[in-house]
């Protein structure tokens, strides 16, 4: 069976979680990490050639694709003339580690992770929780449309939607040499 297409899965993913925080302007995922190969892994696959039933990649699923690490139960990966449509990540929780351009490490956890790629909406749910050094933000159910930048969080009776902002560091001051006293050398 041939490897599912899941390139642009990840990059979405991952892209969508840490646009999340909106906590640091600019702060996508590592655009470098796009151009690298993509290593997946899983305890098995199942799913026909064609389009007539999804690819099930299950028994742990890890994939990784530079400094991107994704680990998830279960995969499942919806094609429509070849192409994936849609990505649904499972676990217990599914977990997504990346550091970002600017260098600050990015990590997200849900029980789900939903991504329509012809909308571009990416739904966690479940116990999501997306952390950087800047803050975090958790709740029950967090949707990013990646075509207009929108994030919803909502909660429902499991809960309420969290987000804690650490406050900018101030910028160092530049390091000045003592200026000695008169009458000494």
């Amino acid at each position: 069976m041939s490897r599912p297409p899941v390139k642009p899965l990840a990059a979405a993913i991952v892209a969508g979680a840490s646009a999340l925080l909106l906590l640091s302007p600019g702060a996508w995922a590592r655009s470098a990490d796009r151009g690298q190969p993509m290593d997946i892994e899983a305890g098995s696959t199942s799913g026909s050639l064609d389009d007539r039933q999804p690819t099930i990649l299950s028994n742990g699923v890890t994939i990784s694709q530079g400094s991107l690490q994704i680990e998830a139960s279960t995969a499942t990966i919806t094609t429509r003339g070849g192409e994936p449509v849609r990505a649904v990540l499972t676990g217990g929780p599914v977990r997504l580690r990346q550091q970002l351009d600017d260098g600050t490490p990015m990590n997200a956890t849900a029980n789900k992770v939903d991504y329509d790629l012809s909308s571009e909406v990416v739904i966690f749910s479940e116990k999501v929780n997306i952390q950087q050094p800047r803050g975090t933000l958790s709740g029950p159910r967090v949707v990013y449309n990646m075509k207009t930048g929108m994030v919803n969080s909502t909660s429902d009776s499991s809960g309420r939607v969290k987000m804690r902002i650490q406050p900018r560091q101030p910028a160092a001051a530049p390091a000045t040499k003592p200026v000695p006293k008169k009458g000494t050398n």
